[in-house]
């Protein structure tokens, strides 16, 4: 009986200390979602979208780091996803045991733990110091090393949750190996595939230390791939430290319009994943 009952009140201590830490979480995160959403939507307005960021106390917007924002990111998502995909399948499908999978497990760790700005530095050794100037070209590799090891990660786990039975049924119709990942395995993984992507788009949109070392920043509205280019985060990071109301007034605009493309891509992937599972 005494056993019992210290069991029930350790049990009621723990839930009690659990619930007022995810409490705690929940009020901290609402204080500053709400904060931001007063401090950004105050700065929201057709010209955000529609004019380029503009010089100390003058109006303007951020069309050119958002523009640049979205280059980046898709160019980085189009480099980096086949990489992981093909990747992941590797080592799902054909190397599951091999040495060399463990290998780049290995590696995929720790590219996924390592902070951004040392892949900022290696591409700015590599990229930047070989061209001799920043570009939006270095920014987007930047961005796609980090996009990788997400992908890579999601497609070898989404894969490796197929049944073996539906690969065997496959191959005993007489497919080729090939064939039978494409149309039964990529089938039967393609929403935690995608979810993945989702979570490495949302991952590299608020970066700024590697774009810092790679893309720079640019005042003006360029679609120059060999030139430096505005991004949100930097412009974010350059505004937010002025001592300007309207640079300021920008980058909580700025911010919000990140959080909101950062939920919004969170709740798809929760939605895609979701969809899955009822299926």
């Amino acid at each position: 009986m005494a056993s019992m009952t210290r069991r029930k009140t350790v049990n009621a201590v723990m839930m009690t200390l659990s619930t007022g830490a995810a409490a705690l979480g929940l009020f901290v995160l609402a204080v500053i979602l709400l904060y931001l959403l007063y401090k950004g939507a105050s700065a929201l307005n057709l010209a955000v979208f529609t004019q380029d960021t503009p010089s100390p106390m003058e109006s303007g917007g951020l069309r050119n780091a958002i523009l640049g924002s979205v280059i980046m990111s898709v160019i980085a998502v189009a480099i980096g996803t086949p990489i992981g995909i093909l990747a992941g399948t590797y080592m799902a499908e054909y190397g599951r045991y091999a040495k060399l999978s463990k290998v780049i497990r290995f590696v995929n760790d720790i590219l996924l733990s390592a902070p951004s700005i040392i892949v900022g530095l290696f591409v700015y050794q590599v990229l930047v110091v070989s061209l001799g100037h920043f570009s939006a070209l270095a920014g987007s590799v930047a961005l796609a090393i980090l996009v990788i090891p997400i992908v890579v990660r999601t497609t070898e786990d989404m894969l490796r949750l197929v049944p073996d039975q539906l690969r065997e049924a496959g191959l005993a119709m007489g497919w080729p190996r090939w064939i039978v990942i494409r149309t039964v395995a990529y089938k039967a993984a393609m929403a935690g595939i995608v979810t993945g992507v989702l979570l490495a788009i949302a991952r590299i949109s608020g970066e700024t230390a590697p774009l810092l070392f790679t893309a720079l920043s640019n005042n003006f509205f360029s679609l120059d791939l060999t030139q430096p280019m505005a991004s949100l985060p930097i412009t974010i990071f350059q505004f937010a430290l002025s001592p300007y109301d309207n640079w300021q007034a920008l980058a909580w605009a700025g911010a919000l319009l990140i959080t909101v493309a950062v939920l919004a891509l969170s709740i798809v992937a929760r939605l895609v994943t979701s969809k899955k599972e009822k299926h």
